[in-house]
C-alpha cells in the first residue's frame, strides 16, 4: 500500500497549521507522517494526531521555500510526497485520491483548490459548511471532469497542493535553492520537470480548502524577491517569469522591466498600492487579473497614483 508523507512549510499562522492537522486526522487514508518545515525560531504547539508529526527547523535569513521543501522531502519516509501549503485544509479523500493516481502516473499531480472567505474556519468547522461558501479561483482553471489530464504548459503548476513519487522528486534535484523569498521557485520547478520529460497533470479530486488570510495580488509586499527571482529565472532559462506580476508593477509605476536590461525598482509600494492589491475579508482571494484590468483602464493617470 502507498505510504504518504505530507509536507507543509510553516512560518507564523499557527491556527492555519492546527487546521491542517485536523484535516489530516480526518483522512480516509491516513498519512504515514506529517513533516513540518519550520521557517521560524519557535516550533509549533500542535494537537495530538493519529500519525507522527515531525517538525524540522529550517534556518535562513530569508524565506527559504525551495530549501525547506527539499529538506522535508529528503527526510520523508513515505514513497509518495504530498505537499500542502500551511493554509490548505485537506478534504477527507485528498490523500486517497493522490495515492490512487500516483500508483499509475509517475509525474506531478495537482489537486483541486477551493478558496474560503474570512470566518469560514471559526469554531468547530465542517466540510459541508466549507462546500457551501468556497469559491474557485478565477485565475486558475478547474479540474478535469474526471480522472487525470496532462497539462501541456509547465506554467500551470502552482505549489500549494501537489503530489509526486518521492523517488521521482529526488531524481529531479528538487527545487532550485537559489530562489529565496517569495515567487518563481515553483515555475522554475515546473520548467525543470518539462525539460526532464516528467509530466504535470490535473486530477479530479485531491481537494484542499484554502484558508483566508490577508494578502496582496500582485504581491507588492514581496516586490524585492519577485524582481530578484525573475532575473534569476532569466539567467537560467533565457527569459523572465512572473510576467503578469511584473506587468502590474510596471502599470503601477513600481518597476522598469524593459527587456534586455536589469529590472529596476523605481519606488517602494505606497498605501494606495497596498489598498489596491489587498484582499478584503469578504473576498476568498485577491486577484491579479482584476487589478491589471483596473490599472489598464486607468493607464492615463500619473505613475504612483491609484484612483479611489
Amino acid at each position: 500500500m502507498t505510504q504518504i508523507s505530507v509536507v507543509t512549510l510553516a512560518k507564523g499562522r499557527a491556527e492555519h497549521l492546527v487546521n491542517v492537522v485536523r484535516g489530516l486526522s480526518r483522512q480516509t487514508l491516513p498519512p504515514a507522517e506529517l513533516i513540518v518545515a519550520v521557517m521560524q525560531d519557535a516550533l509549533y504547539d500542535l494537537p495530538d494526531a493519529p500519525f507522527p508529526i515531525r517538525q524540522m527547523r529550517i534556518v535562513a535569513q530569508t524565506l527559504p521555500l525551495a530549501a525547506a521543501r527539499n529538506a522535508a522531502a529528503q527526510a520523508a519516509q513515505g514513497d509518495t510526497l504530498v505537499f500542502l501549503d500551511i493554509d490548505c485544509i485537506p478534504a477527507p479523500e485528498l490523500l486517497a485520491d493522490y495515492a490512487r493516481f500516483a500508483e499509475a502516473f509517475d509525474g506531478l499531480l495537482m489537486g483541486e483548490v477551493m478558496y474560503l472567505p474570512g470566518g469560514a474556519t471559526a469554531g468547530d468547522w465542517s466540510y459541508e459548511a466549507f462546500a457551501s461558501v468556497a469559491q474557485r479561483h478565477s485565475d486558475r482553471r478547474g479540474p478535469p471532469p474526471q480522472g487525470l489530464e496532462v497539462c501541456a504548459d509547465y506554467r500551470c503548476f502552482w505549489s500549494l497542493n501537489f503530489a509526486m513519487r518521492r523517488a521521482t522528486f529526488l531524481a529531479t534535484g528538487g527545487f532550485d535553492e537559489r530562489y529565496v523569498g517569495y515567487g518563481g521557485e515553483d515555475t522554475d520547478f515546473g520548467k525543470t520537470l518539462n525539460q526532464a520529460g516528467i509530466p504535470i497533470a490535473w486530477i479530479k479530486g485531491g481537494l484542499a480548502y484554502h484558508q483566508y488570510h490577508p494578502h496582496h495580488m500582485p504581491p507588492v509586499h514581496h516586490i524585492d524577491s519577485v524582481v530578484r527571482n525573475a532575473e534569476l529565472f532569466e539567467r537560467k532559462w533565457g527569459y523572465r517569469t512572473m510576467g503578469h506580476w511584473l506587468h502590474a508593477f510596471r502599470l503601477m509605476g513600481l518597476v522598469d522591466d524593459t527587456a534586455g536590461r536589469p529590472i529596476r525598482i523605481l519606488r517602494r509600494p505606497a498605501e494606495a498600492d497596498l489598498a489596491l492589491t489587498g484582499q478584503q475579508s469578504h473576498q476568498p482571494y485577491a486577484n491579479t487579473a482584476q487589478v491589471i484590468r483596473f490599472l489598464e483602464a486607468n493607464a492615463t493617470q500619473a505613475p504612483g497614483t491609484v484612483a479611489a
